[in-house]
């Protein structure tokens, strides 16, 4: 195939605008990013590594059932947590949800900066490809709940062929119930389990900086492209 379309591979582009460890925004932005300072001062009192970050995109939309046992999974675990809420999806919460002072749910949140933050331990995610790619360039395992489409595919990758992640067993009615969201996210967070899921996703993280470094596979791919098309 490669022979009749040669075909160069460039990115994760999520990391071109990442210059050091201290830079938080990896993505490239139209107009500067919104900031909410609660957010950032209530990781900032977490522990290192102890906070499951939870979101489902701009799209996915879970239901109420589905919503209901996230919540009651995630109140149950001994983990604080940060979970995105759209608005358009409060309703959905079960009425005798309160997170209390361990948790925090939030309309919107900058997600690479929430990633790049050091009380970060996880990442609960639908799996689409530019979340997937964002956790893997934080270094912050995930745990798959695939809705659609490529997600499914994106967490066979994320939890069988890479090792950064585990995914969750669906019940009989075809939801992930509150005990197996427990178990999966203290397995990833305090468990030994969770320690090799670090240990890889790191790698892969040091693996994806190199290839967009000034002499990474990406950056080279890039020249090689533009040298070709000037020569033609």
């Amino acid at each position: 195939m490669t022979r009749k379309w040669p075909m160069k591979t460039i990115g994760p582009t999520i990391l071109l605008n990442q210059k050091d460890d201290t830079n938080k925004h990896t993505t490239i932005n139209m107009f500067e990013p919104k900031h909410d300072a609660c957010i950032t001062q209530w990781l900032d009192s977490k522990k290192p590594a102890s906070v499951v970050y939870v979101s489902f995109g701009s799209v996915a939309s879970l239901g109420k059932p589905q919503m209901e046992e996230l919540a009651h999974g995630l109140a149950a675990t001994n983990s604080p947590f940060l979970w995105v809420v759209r608005e358009s999806e409060v309703d959905k919460l079960p009425r005798d949800f309160e997170p209390g002072e361990r948790g925090l749910v939030v309309a919107w949140c900058d997600q690479p900066e929430v990633l790049a933050h050091r009380a970060v331990a996880c990442f609960l995610s639908h799996c689409g490809w530019n979340s997937t790619l964002e956790a893997v360039g934080h270094g912050v395992p995930v745990v798959a709940v695939p809705q659609w489409m490529d997600q499914k595919t994106d967490a066979k990758f994320i939890e069988d062929v890479w090792g950064v992640g585990v995914g969750m067993g669906l019940c009989e009615s075809g939801i992930v119930g509150r005990k197996e969201i427990t178990v999966c996210i203290e397995g990833v967070v305090g468990g030994e389990r969770g320690v090799g899921l670090r240990r890889k996703v790191c790698e892969l993280k040091r693996l994806a900086k190199e290839a967009v470094g000034c002499a990474g596979t990406s950056t080279s791919n890039i020249q090689h492209f533009v040298e070709e098309l000037l020569l033609r």
